[in-house]
């Protein structure tokens, strides 16, 4: 029988596992199913310009894995039963199955996380997916079509609402941008770094409110901890982001914040026929603290759960990859960003790059990730790696 594998999720870390687990086992001894609740892949790095407006690229699933065997299911997940190896989905025509599984991949990512808040859910946009970038890139053409000067209100200083803002506040000029900061904008940025997001801000005409918490959401304004109201026309959530509840709910064990606690080859350390990476994955970075949840952190989990699972399918070794934090590269616009290093407790160094090199290195990268992500089995090997047929390594597929 063929060990079948199944992965949740087909975004940067879903798809790269997918397509490189089918270039590299052989299709004698495996099946791959992918389930994505979307037909496409999507560039979920680059959602901000999409709102602002921009044309960006998406590519059908099916062609991204094409010729590898992969089987695609168009379905939302909906339960995970690790105790009895299955999934439970829901189909877009509204139907439901159930899917087993020997190993599980757990890759569906994450959401804007509203802390909370109330009326983030009934009155805020966000950025963290297609139909939500294209929900308040329709808002934003109303405003535009209405030339009043409509007035978005971004609420988080991190690097989706840094990126958000700029790139509303340079792709539609006629409208008026702010930024909300918890604290002082940029906050973990270096000295020379946070005075150039400053400037940018300032060129672009963004209005920064620093040391400010957003404690409600209306419809045309957010009620601030101080008392003071900030009104909008258009608020967009880029507070953070959390995971789904459906580890948790599964039995899998999770930290507090929902994520899947692995091991250092990102197995689940409760059930080890399971793998979470991306931003499922709560894992420990080879700094000791927690890798964050972003594209990075994508690429150094999902190589090290590949390459730990073949290991062990195949009775080869199971190596330790890189799991590091490096550093944060922030668009500001088209046209401006910045590259901030870290050093080993993710602390900003004090140099960092600024200006129209820093954007074109940004690009690059989401470039780079996107054709790497996309075109994950690309050199297809036409010999493969074949099962262990040993009854210990037997054993140890049964168990994986």
């Amino acid at each position: 029988m063929k060990h079948h594998i199944v992965v949740l999720g087909a975004g940067y870390s879903g798809a790269y596992v997918a397509g490189n687990l089918a270039r590299r086992l052989s299709p004698a001894d495996t099946e791959i199913t992918v389930v994505n609740a979307e037909p496409e892949f999507i560039q979920r790095l680059r959602m901000h310009q999409l709102a602002a407006g921009q044309r960006i690229e998406t590519r059908k699933l099916t062609d991204v894995f094409a010729g590898t065997g992969i089987r695609l299911h168009v379905a939302r997940v909906t339960a995970v039963d690790p105790e009895r190896q299955v999934i439970a989905v829901s189909d877009t025509d509204g139907g439901s199955a159930e899917l087993g599984y020997d190993t599980l991949f757990y890759a569906l990512g994450s959401h804007a996380a509203d802390h909370g808040v109330p009326g983030v859910l009934e009155h805020a946009f966000n950025v963290t997916g297609r139909p939500a970038a294209l929900r308040l890139r329709e808002r934003l053409d109303s405003l535009d079509r209405r030339g009043e000067g409509g007035r978005v209100l971004v609420v988080g200083d991190g690097l989706t609402g840094i990126e958000t803002a700029t790139e509303l506040a340079e792709s539609r000029p006629g409208l008026s941008v702010t930024l909300v900061a918890r604290g002082e904008l940029g906050a973990r940025l270096s000295a020379g770094a946070r005075g150039h997001l400053r400037r940018a801000c300032d060129r672009l005409g963004i209005t920064v409110v620093e040391h400010t918490r957003v404690d409600a959401v209306e419809a045309t304004r957010v009620l601030c901890a101080d008392g003071t109201a900030l009104a909008s026309d258009a608020t967009v959530w880029a507070a953070g982001f959390a995971v789904g509840p459906i580890a948790a709910a599964s039995g899998l064990k999770v930290a507090g914040n929902g994520r899947i606690v692995v091991d250092r080859t990102m197995r689940s350390v409760s059930h080890p026929n399971v793998y979470a990476v991306g931003d499922s994955a709560h894992a420990i970075g080879d700094n000791g603290l927690p890798l964050p949840m972003s594209c990075a952190s994508a690429g150094y989990t999902g190589r090290q759960a590949i390459d730990a699972f073949i290991g062990r399918l195949t009775g080869g070794k199971v190596p330790h990859t890189r799991l590091a934090y490096l550093g944060n590269h922030i668009s500001l616009g088209r046209r401006d960003g910045i590259l901030q290093l870290v050093d080993a407790q993710a602390r900003a160094k004090p140099s960092y790059m600024g200006g129209r090199k820093a954007a074109r290195i940004k690009s690059s990268i989401i470039r780079m990730s996107l054709w790497g992500t996309s075109h994950p089995t690309f050199c297809l090997p036409t010999r493969r790696r074949r099962l262990a047929a040993t009854p210990e390594l037997s054993a140890e597929r049964a168990a994986v």
